[in-house]
């Protein structure tokens, strides 16, 4: 029996060195045995191998299932790839074996590995430690694998202007914006107790939550109990849980507001015409009737409804989105899914009152595609912004705000004119043609979309000080 002792629960280049050699002996599956104690010395007793006859390539498919494997909790796992390797000696097409027994569990457990270093990815949650030396974070974590050293460069990458440290039962990792550096594991003890940050973020969940397209077995299949004590929101999931059906039942019942039968006429007979270039509406509740009987492109035979602006019709600011989204589109009001609930949140921390603004989008009717029963959000085509650009000015006409605010690429080319790249066009103020100033800022979908918290929270916080920072203007 030959026994191999390797240097640490994840050692897979002294599994690889062992393994070659153990192979080139022509040592069988059942004759090695493998153990982990730290040592870093290979072998538990003096042995001749056949070193000079390990000369032999393995496929690629192999080597990439294995450094996953060894990642595995299991400790069936340096066995298995050893087993599989002696086994490819006389099965070069092993690992295109889908139902072999052994060639199934190891995918198995390389899967389950690069879930791991998903869920590591996306529910981290770093704390700032209070009274250092220099601003510095930490996180604890649990995973269900040694997954610490595989996804570390992830979150170098994201934080690289950041001092912390990933605290796992298994392995800890440290990044002082210049060196990552790994310790043994840590105790949940060592970890900093919730900070500022965390009653901000639970804020800003409750207000994102989306109750009519909740599927909690999809939410905890996403996000696992498990993970749930170390995440802030995670309390606030059973009472939103509970009141979705009542807040989904109040969205269904409410129904939009009849519009004058006169413009209702003007609207249709403006309707006939495709060009559209006399009759400009000259009230907003023509704009509301008109939009729904808007021909000017093809988007409106998959959508409910046509959705116009919301507010004074001598606003000093407005805002202006891509599209309605589903909620809007069944609910006829811009800004009311979860888009909107972000957008009310950021308007009410910057000071800025959202009944004093005149909402509206680049587009007024649904661009989605079906899958199943869902209808999924699709980016409106340049042609179709252009077309829906003759409502968007008689909106702006009527309205005549000082400052106009683009949410996102989409509404900065309705707005501008142009393409805009919004991330170097933000934090500023530029001249529109109707003498309005313009500026533009993320849409708040874009922030739903951020998979990290952090990231997102500062995204976050760059949008309401552009908000803020527009209201300035309009004053």
């Amino acid at each position: 029996m030959q026994v191999v002792r390797l240097a640490s629960e994840t050692d897979f280049d002294g599994w690889r060195r062992a393994a070659r050699l153990l192979r080139g002996a022509d040592v069988s599956p059942d004759d090695a045995l493998w153990t982990v104690d730290g040592g870093g010395d290979l072998f538990g007793q003096t042995t001749e191998l056949a070193a000079a006859a390990a000369s032999f390539t393995v496929p690629r498919e192999f080597v990439e299932v294995a450094e996953r494997v060894v990642l595995h909790s299991s400790g069936e796992r340096f066995a298995l790839l050893y087993r599989l390797l002696w086994r490819l000696a006389n099965e070069p097409n092993l690992m295109h074996i889908a139902s072999d027994p052994d060639v199934a569990r190891a995918r198995d457990m390389a899967g389950a590995v690069s879930k791991a270093i998903h869920k590591m990815k996306a529910f981290v949650r770093f704390r700032q430690i209070e009274d250092a030396d220099e601003e510095t974070y930490v996180a604890w974590f649990e995973s269900a694998h040694r997954v610490t050293e595989a996804a570390a460069p992830f979150f170098v990458r994201r934080y690289a202007n950041m001092n912390w440290s990933i605290l796992t039962p298994d392995r800890c990792a440290h990044w002082d914006k210049v060196l990552l550096t790994f310790t043994p594991g840590a105790d949940p003890a060592d970890a900093p107790s919730e900070d500022a940050l965390e009653d901000y973020w639970r804020t800003y969940y409750a207000s994102t939550f989306n109750p009519a397209r909740l599927k909690v077995g999809a939410m905890q299949r996403e996000m696992p109990k498990r993970y749930w004590r170390n995440l802030p929101e995670a309390g606030l999931i059973p009472e939103l849980v509970k009141a979705a059906e009542d807040r989904t039942s109040a969205m269904v019942r409410q129904t939009p507001s009849e519009p004058n039968r006169r413009v209702v006429r003007q609207a249709q007979r403006l309707s006939r015409d495709a060009s559209f270039e006399e009759g400009a509406p000259t009230s907003l509740e023509e704009v509301v009737a008109g939009v729904d009987f808007c021909r000017r492109c093809d988007l409106w035979r998959d959508a409910t409804q046509g959705v116009a602006g919301e507010g004074p019709a001598k606003a000093r600011l407005m805002i202006v989105g891509e599209q309605p989204g589903d909620q809007e589109d069944l609910a006829g009001q811009p800004f009311v899914g979860p888009a909107g609930k972000v957008l009310d949140q950021a308007l009410a921390e910057a000071g800025v009152p959202r009944t004093e603004l005149y909402v509206t989008n680049a587009v007024k009717h649904f661009r989605h595609e079906l899958r199943g029963k869902r209808r999924i959000h699709q980016t409106p085509k340049t042609s179709e912004v252009t077309a829906c650009r003759w409502w968007l000015d008689a909106e702006r006409r009527i309205v005549r705000p000082r400052v106009i605010v683009a949410l996102g690429a989409t509404a900065a080319l309705a707005v501008c004119g142009k393409p805009t790249q919004i991330g170097k066009a933000r934090g500023q103020a530029f001249q529109l043609a109707d003498q309005a100033q313009g500026v533009v800022t993320y849409h708040p979908s874009f922030l739903l979309r951020v998979p990290d918290a952090q990231e997102k929270a500062r995204a976050y916080a760059a949008f309401v000080e552009d908000l803020k920072f527009a209201w300035s203007l309009a004053a």
